[in-house]
């Protein structure tokens, strides 16, 4: 048993160091610290304004813009730049342009949605649904709200009824919306984001992209290897044996 023991150690302190510097790299979620500072508030949405890797920093970080209901208003601030994981960023990758949290109603979630689509599409104190010639309907903002549609650049990309209900009905706090059928209208690489252009991620060539993808991909698989090794090294060291 004493000598399973010291195995389990060694191995431990093997994986470790194998892990080097990443082990050493906690970062906290900035989202979990924003929706924390927010808690006083009934209703926030959170989106994904920018993200990079940051060469001469080697970190990977976003920056968020942040919607806040008042009584008659929405307000709107671009938060500075955060730190974020490997692993963050590679979660949320595809999501640029998009919600990564929002709370309606003193209910929390971290589903991934097209901005605007949890808090103030759909809901009638914000717009309406307005027919067209062709008997289709898409969404309008009231004229108080009409910067949202701006925001959310709608004239070059309007909510269509039925993309709207596709996405209550089949993705709606269960899987990130990219578009109808499969179509990559938001996110990251859709024509809706690309036309950005003060984004940092925008201006990086495709080759500097790629090239961040393969890293932080890379990254999180090693750490996700060590993890496994480690969980099975404590399983057996659990498990014990007859030891004389």
């Amino acid at each position: 048993m004493r000598t399973l023991k010291y195995v389990s150690i060694a191995l431990l302190t093997f994986i470790l160091v194998a892990c080097g510097s990443d082990t050493k790299k906690f970062v906290k979620s900035p989202i979990d610290t924003l929706i924390k500072d927010m808690s006083n508030l009934n209703s926030f949405v959170i989106i994904l304004y920018d993200m990079d890797y940051f060469e001469d920093e080697d970190a990977y970080k976003h920056q968020y813009q942040i919607l806040k209901d008042g009584v008659d208003t929405v307000t709107s601030e671009i938060t500075p730049w955060y730190v974020v994981s490997d692993v963050l960023f590679k979660q949320h990758q595809d999501d640029m342009g998009m919600e990564v949290a929002s709370k309606k109603d003193g209910v929390v979630t971290k589903a991934v949605s097209p901005a605007g689509y949890s808090n103030y599409v759909g809901n009638e104190k914000y717009g309406h649904w307005q027919q067209r010639s062709n008997g289709g309907s898409f969404w309008a903002f009231y004229g108080q709200y009409m910067f949202m549609s701006s925001m959310f650049r709608m004239s070059m990309y309007p909510v269509s009824r039925g993309y709207y209900s596709n996405y209550r009905s089949n993705y709606y706090g269960r899987q990130p919306y990219y578009g109808h059928n499969g179509a990559r209208t938001y996110g990251t690489n859709s024509s809706y984001n690309k036309s950005r252009t003060n984004s940092r991620w925008n201006k990086r060539p495709s080759s500097f992209k790629s090239k961040v993808r393969s890293r932080v991909s890379q990254s999180t698989s090693r750490k996700s290897r060590t993890s496994s090794r480690y969980s099975q090294s404590r399983s057996r060291s659990r498990g014990g044996g007859s030891g004389k």
